[in-house]
């Protein structure tokens, strides 16, 4: 058989039901046999917004999909894809078409070392140049995909390998088997030993035990020793808000004073499936003084990558968090510290921040108030970059895993709106709905356009403040000026985002106080169709952030 048509056939072997590209000569032979396949396709209208849908729909969903695309400038498109999704553990299948393999060296038509550019942001990148190895090629793929760290791996095609007559059955075709990777028990024992001498332990749930699925057996552990978690912004909804034990989120932009405060108060921290990365961390020195690490993850690279722990266990989220809940019951441990843990929801509703302003240009901290009235547990919401972003972490209250789905490590604007959609195809009977600022909007918004078209309703909710809103407050904060960060024309009418919406096919409003936002998220749930809320607010207003635990400063 053709080798394009072994490719297309693996996929559907693998799981693959739906894809998101956009067809070109140089993938063209995939896609013949694509239009025969149970896989459903959605024409994306830019090539990176196919590996942000891709992306989104695996976060909602836990299942890989596929992004396709053409050579040149088409797959080179994908890299911003390919990165997001890699930074935050997201697999994805994507594919590139390619020149063919013996033009590859003389500058052909749309030929690019896609190999080359790509390596360092998936955990694998293909060319494939012999034909018959296709079949191992892509077991690999979903093996790396799916084992340790996840993470997107390309398929570079070029057209004649595609085109190639291949000796293959699909049913000698086995998907290779996913290992299960196990915590030493040893490293389980020094871990609990650890716990038993804390006076004022804290988890942190990390993003790596929504993707084990382990947050029934985090909770079950943090409450058998009544400890507080913080949940970092990946695992944002993996605890209920108000669980007990939820401390919140500690950090310098997205963190909350609930969750600063008992990391602060913390001697021993016990981070699961995190990375400490920088915007949790802020300033080292304070983040490490007077407390002991113990650090769970399941690619022995993290583990000593910022810092050094007092013990590092490399192990599946689940794994370890099932060895710890049976070490300690053998033990009979005793909750640790239970009157912190007691007084954990008091302080909590003491901390909250204030979101219900009444102004006009709105704040927008009132437009995540009146989303989090709005819309129910079962909502799936995106986010990208910039202090929209930052708003919509500290804010927003979100109850299930699986639901808030954000660019994390990479911060990519135009990752919000096809991210949406791709969540939408996953989980068509909930909402899906995206928060982003003005400027973000034109980031990929054109793929409000795809929703349309495949009636996948989509809410894109636009804070606009007509500002670069977080660069703004760097330039001034960090280095005493602004520049080119004002954005007057979009309120004063110059752009019209309802326009813009009508334009795709897709319904727009323009709201300007609490009421009118009110009734527009209610006529946009009930409307069916892709509805975009241009919410104006106040211009110059900053978000909480500083540049270390002990020094957010509050601007509200």
């Amino acid at each position: 058989m053709k080798a394009a048509d072994a490719i297309v056939q693996i996929m559907v072997k693998e799981g693959i039901t739906d894809a998101f590209g956009i067809p070109g000569a140089g993938i063209n032979p995939v896609y013949k046999y694509l239009e025969e396949a149970p896989i459903e396709h959605f024409c994306m209208r830019h090539e990176e917004a196919c590996m942000h849908a891709a992306d989104g729909y695996y976060r909602a969903s836990h299942k890989i999909s596929a992004a396709l695309c053409t050579s040149g400038p088409g797959a080179t498109n994908f890299v911003t894809g390919l990165y997001t999704a890699h930074i935050d553990s997201i697999p994805v299948l994507a594919i590139t078409g390619q020149a063919n393999s013996w033009q590859m060296k003389q500058d052909a038509f749309q030929c690019v070392d896609m190999e080359s550019i790509a390596k360092t942001v998936c955990k694998k990148v293909f060319c494939v140049m012999d034909a018959e190895k296709i079949p191992e090629i892509m077991q690999e793929a979903f093996y790396l995909m799916r084992n340790g760290k996840p993470g997107p791996v390309l398929l570079d095609l070029p057209l004649d390998i595609q085109q190639a007559e291949i000796d293959f059955d699909i049913n000698s075709y086995q998907p290779a088997k996913k290992e299960c990777i196990k915590p030493e028990t040893a490293d389980i024992q020094k871990a609990v030993d650890m716990i038993q001498k804390a006076q004022a332990p804290i988890i942190i749930m990390g993003g790596g035990v929504i993707l084990s699925h382990a947050e029934k057996e985090l909770i079950e552990f943090a409450e058998l020793l009544e400890i507080p978690v913080i949940t970092t912004y990946m695992a944002k909804g993996g605890l209920p808000e108000e669980h007990p034990l939820n401390a919140g989120h500690a950090g310098i932009q997205v963190g909350q004073p609930i969750g600063n405060k008992y990391f602060l108060d913390s001697d021993l921290v016990v981070g699961i499936g995190n990375r400490f990365t920088d915007r949790h961390t802020g300033n080292l020195a304070v983040y490490r003084e007077g407390r002991q690490f113990i650090h769970i993850d399941i690619e022995q690279g993290q583990i000593g990558k910022v810092f050094d722990p007092e013990l590092g266990i490399v192990s599946d989220a689940k794994e370890a968090l099932t060895a710890l809940i049976a070490e300690a019951k053998a033990r009979e441990i005793q909750p640790i510290n239970p009157q912190r843990a007691a007084d954990l929801p008091a302080v909590r509703n003491e901390l909250a921040r204030k979101t219900d302003f009444d102004s006009s240009p709105m704040m927008p901290h009132r437009v995540f108030h009146e989303m989090n009235a709005a819309f129910d547990d079962a909502t799936m919401f995106t986010a990208g970059c910039g202090i929209t972003q930052i708003w919509s972490g500290q804010l927003q209250k979100i109850n299930r895993s699986r639901r808030y789905l954000p660019s994390g490590g990479a911060g990519t604007l135009g990752y919000e709106v096809p991210a949406a959609f791709g969540a939408k195809v996953a989980d068509p009977q909930a909402q899906s709905v995206t928060v982003l600022g003005d400027f973000g909007f034109t980031f990929m918004g054109e793929e409000i356009a795809v929703a349309a078209a495949f009636k996948k309703p989509i809410i894109v909710i636009i804070v606009n403040n007509a500002y670069l809103g977080l660069i703004r407050q760097n330039q001034k904060g960090a280095y005493g000026f602004e520049y080119a960060v004002d954005m007057p024309y979009n309120q004063d009418g110059t752009m019209d985002y309802v326009k813009v919406a009508e334009g795709f096919g897709c319904v727009g409003e323009r709201v300007f106080t609490p009421d009118e936002l009110k009734g527009a998220i209610q006529r946009a749930k009930a409307s069916g169709k892709t509805y975009v809320i241009d919410a104006i607010c106040k211009p110059e207003q900053l978000c909480d952030m500083g540049n270390a635990l002990d020094n957010v400063k509050s601007f509200v």
